[in-house]
C-alpha cells in the first residue's frame, strides 16, 4: 500500500510515520508533504497513492483547497480536530478521520475500516460534497429595516433604499422616492447588515446602493464625485482610501 502523508508538524509527522510502519508493515511511505502547494505539486508529478493521511489545517491554508486543483481518486484519512458538523460529513461519505493526538489503535481501526469498505464495494467518495459541507454558511443579510418616526413604525424593504447617510451626528435612510427617515443604527452597524454586492461605504458619511448612482466624475487625487438619485444637497466624494475598492465594486 503506497501512502502519502500530508502533515506540517514535524513531530506529528514522525509519530504518524512510525505508527503506520507498525500497523501496516507492508506499507510504502511514498511521500510526505507539509503544505497545500507542495501536495498539489507532488500529486501532479507522482502516481496517485493508494491512501492519503491528510491534516486539514495547514500553514498556507485548508487542505480541502487541494480538491479544487486535483481529482483525488484514493481514500483519505483526515487527521485533525474539527467541528461536529464536519465530522458528520466525513461519516456520511465513508471517509475516516483521526483526532489528534493520534495513537496506534486509532490508525489500526481506520485501516481496518478502509479495508472492509474496499472489500465490500467499490470505494467511491464524494469529496466535493464534503467540501460543500465544510464551507461556512452563507451570511444572511437584512431584508428590511424597522423605521420609527414619531408614533409611526414603518417596515422598510431594503430594495426600497437608495442610500444611508449621517448628518449632524444623526443617521438617516433615503428611499428611492426621495423620502428620508431617521434610523436607530449607525453606519458601522448598517454596513454589517447589508449585502456588500448591492451597497458600498464610499466614505464616513455615506453608504450607497448601485441603483442610487446617477452620475460620476473624476476628481483630484483619484477621487470620484458622485451625483446621487435621489439627489443630496451637498457634493458627495468617494474617500481616497475607498476609491480602488469602489471601482472594483462597480465592476463586479
Amino acid at each position: 500500500m503506497r501512502i502519502l502523508i500530508l502533515e506540517d508538524e514535524e513531530q506529528a509527522l514522525s509519530r504518524l510515520q512510525k505508527i503506520i510502519t507498525q500497523v501496516v508493515p507492508e506499507a510504502i511511505l511514498a511521500g510526505a508533504t507539509a503544505s497545500v502547494e507542495e501536495t498539489i505539486n507532488w500529486l501532479l508529478n507522482n502516481p496517485m497513492p493508494e491512501l492519503i493521511f491528510m491534516d486539514i489545517q495547514l500553514a498556507d491554508g485548508n487542505s480541502f483547497q487541494i480538491f479544487n486543483k486535483i481529482v483525488i481518486t484514493c481514500p483519505v484519512i483526515f487527521t485533525t480536530a474539527y467541528e461536529d458538523y464536519a465530522l458528520q460529513a466525513f461519516k456520511v461519505n465513508s471517509v475516516d478521520y483521526l483526532l489528534k493526538p493520534i495513537d496506534e489503535s486509532d490508525v489500526k481501526k481506520a485501516i481496518d475500516k478502509l479495508k472492509l469498505l474496499q472489500n465490500s464495494r467499490s470505494f467511491v467518495v464524494d469529496y466535493a460534497e464534503i467540501l460543500k459541507t465544510l464551507q461556512p454558511p452563507q451570511k444572511k443579510y437584512r431584508d428590511r429595516f424597522i423605521i420609527k418616526f414619531g408614533d409611526i413604525i414603518k417596515s422598510l424593504p431594503v430594495s426600497d433604499i437608495a442610500y444611508f447617510y449621517t448628518e449632524n451626528k444623526s443617521n438617516f435612510v433615503c428611499i428611492n422616492d426621495g423620502k428620508r427617515y431617521p434610523i436607530d443604527l449607525n453606519l458601522d452597524q448598517i454596513e454589517d447588515l447589508i449585502n456588500p454586492q448591492i451597497f458600498f461605504r464610499i466614505n464616513r458619511q455615506f453608504i450607497i446602493g448601485h441603483h442610487a448612482i446617477d452620475e460620476m466624475k473624476a476628481h483630484t487625487r483619484s477621487r470620484i464625485i458622485i451625483k446621487l438619485s435621489p439627489s443630496f444637497k451637498t457634493v458627495i466624494i468617494v474617500a481616497v482610501d475607498r476609491a480602488v475598492d469602489f471601482r472594483n465594486w462597480l465592476s463586479e
